[in-house]
């Protein structure tokens, strides 16, 4: 029935966490890999890959209301529509801060395992410092290691998951939480505009107990990029994500077309993506892009993902303006999107495919 809702699964049982880290495992066998990683059938990884040319997108533009700002509008929509992200600049944070950003990460990721692992993540949740959440024993585990932490609101931070060490990696996260909290409210009236609504339309629906939840992400060097993935072919549970990107090391890949494209890294960028949130939101107007990481064999690499997610209770569905003959609705209306999300993702399907009316 049109409108109906989506009800997620009962809660998957993890099973027990690995005890070694993927940086571990990379520096006790620098020649080979375990079998729990190597994917058969994923084709060639060491392949040459074309290069995405991801649309460049002026924030300042879409926060004006300048003359000039029309284009950019449809500039961000053609964008979303095509390639479901974007390389944001003019956004406000200035290069040395975001370098400062991958500083930190770096500190961290560099400290020794013991103190690392004062800050695990507990059987069951996402939150903390490890890997991927083991739910089955034929699972092919991704090639990374992960500090997973809430931001936003700040009533939700478990601070016993943020690191003392280096010092000054709390202040630093804060700022940046508070940073994007901005671009996301710049972003989400953008993105109604280019459609003509109101600008309020998809920040209302992302509502205002909606959460900020960052991920370091550390890939270490693997000796067999060839059949080993960073992270497997996924599209994100969010409403947007923002990625900032290693400054130096590529891996980022997007399937458009029915083809793998490596993403190109612009240093004081941040790379935006709509999650499947905004594609149910724009009743498929707007794509969420489905992307995985290659592994390297020769550097490692750091990146920070910051997901904005609505609240559990907050119920999602196409906005009506965007509901017609020529444009039925696509989607059923959906609660708690995050949990349906996880359950799928390790089985390497789309939760989208719940929600298709």
């Amino acid at each position: 029935m049109p409108g109906s809702q989506v009800c997620c699964m009962a809660q998957p049982i993890e099973l027990q966490p690995q005890a070694i880290t993927v940086q571990e495992l990379a520096a006790i066998n620098s020649r080979q890999v375990p079998e729990r990683y190597i994917r058969e059938g994923v084709g060639d990884l060491d392949a040459s890959f074309p290069v995405l040319d991801v649309p460049t997108i002026d924030l300042q533009l879409l926060a004006s209301s300048s003359s000039t700002s029309g284009d950019e509008f449809d500039k961000l929509r053609s964008a979303l529509s095509s390639y479901g992200c974007i390389q944001a600049i003019n956004h406000g944070i200035t290069s040395a801060f975001l370098d400062k950003l991958r500083e930190v990460a770096r500190q961290f990721f560099a400290l020794p395992s013991e103190e690392k692992k004062k800050y695990s993540r507990e059987i069951g949740s996402i939150e903390g410092y490890g890997n991927d959440m083991i739910l089955s024993e034929h699972q092919i585990l991704d090639w990374t290691d992960r500090l997973y932490l809430i931001l936003r609101p700040e009533d939700k931070q478990t601070l016993k998951f943020w690191p003392e060490n280096p010092e000054s990696f709390r202040g630093i996260l804060n700022d940046y939480s508070t940073k994007l909290h901005v671009i996301l409210e710049v972003l989400l009236k953008a993105m109604a505009r280019s459609l003509n609504l109101e600008e309020n339309q998809f920040l209302q629906q992302y509502g205002d107990q909606a959460t900020m939840q960052a991920r370091f992400n550390f890939y270490p060097i693997c000796p067999r990029p060839d059949q080993v993935l960073g992270v497997k072919p996924h599209a994100d549970g969010s409403v947007i994500t923002m990625l900032l990107q290693d400054k130096e090391v590529e891996g980022l890949q997007v399937l458009k077309d029915d083809q793998w494209f490596n993403v190109p890294i612009i240093p004081q960028a941040l790379l935006i993506n709509i999650g499947d949130q905004a594609e149910i939101m724009s009743n498929g107007i707007f794509k969420s892009p489905v992307h995985r990481v290659v592994t390297n064999s020769e550097r490692e690499r750091i990146t920070l993902a910051v997901f904005c997610i609505p609240h559990p209770d907050q119920e999602i569905q196409p906005v009506e303006k965007l509901i017609n003959e020529t444009h039925p609705r696509l989607y059923k209306k959906v609660k708690d999107y995050v949990s349906l999300y996880f359950q799928y993702y390790q089985q390497g399907r789309r939760p989208m495919e719940a929600t298709l009316i």
